[in-house]
């Protein structure tokens, strides 16, 4: 059984695709996104689902498309910012090489702008993520085996201290 050589996990504008990019690259493996997977298999771009079938129907999605990439992928996996809210997705990346990219409300708000469809973040985005935050910083570290604080950094300096804390927090 293959594992995820890394598992990206945190909120929206954390840097968790460009950096997972890069992690692939100096690896010398691939990048899988779950939310790419999800809309892959929806066959519609995630704001679409949660128009059209609403978020449970999102969720479910979500979770099988996690349990998929742990099962098959052996790159770095980069997981979307609510996966970590299912209980059986926090259990499956229990020993995984999790990292936790941390970022701050402002540094978000300015990587992620407010116009791009994030629907979550529809109304009121920056309540809305501080609000998310605080109910998902639990559960992100709950899985993670290491945090990165992605603050005043570039996402070469992101990657580099991903690589970093992994060679520090062994499984």
């Amino acid at each position: 059984m293959s594992a995820p050589a890394v598992v990206l996990v945190g909120p929206p504008g954390s840097g968790k695709t460009t950096v997972g990019t890069l992690l692939a690259e100096r690896l010398g493996v691939t990048l899988r996104d779950t939310d790419a997977d999800v809309e892959a298999e929806a066959g519609k771009p995630i704001p679409e689902i949660f128009l059209d079938d609403g978020e449970p129907a999102f969720r479910a999605l979500e979770a099988a498309a996690v349990r998929r990439a742990v099962a098959e992928h052996d790159g770095v996996l980069s997981l979307g910012g609510g996966a970590v809210h299912d209980p059986e997705t926090r259990a499956l990346l229990a020993g995984l090489p999790v990292v936790f990219l941390d970022v701050a409300l402002a540094e978000a708000v300015r990587r992620v702008g407010l116009d791009v469809p994030r629907p979550l973040l529809a109304i009121n985005p920056r309540q809305r993520w501080r609000a998310l935050m605080e109910e998902r910083r639990p559960w992100y570290t709950e899985v993670a085996r290491a945090v990165v604080e992605t603050a005043e950094r570039t996402p070469d300096e992101v990657a580099t201290a991903v690589i970093d804390a992994l060679e520090h927090h062994p499984a």
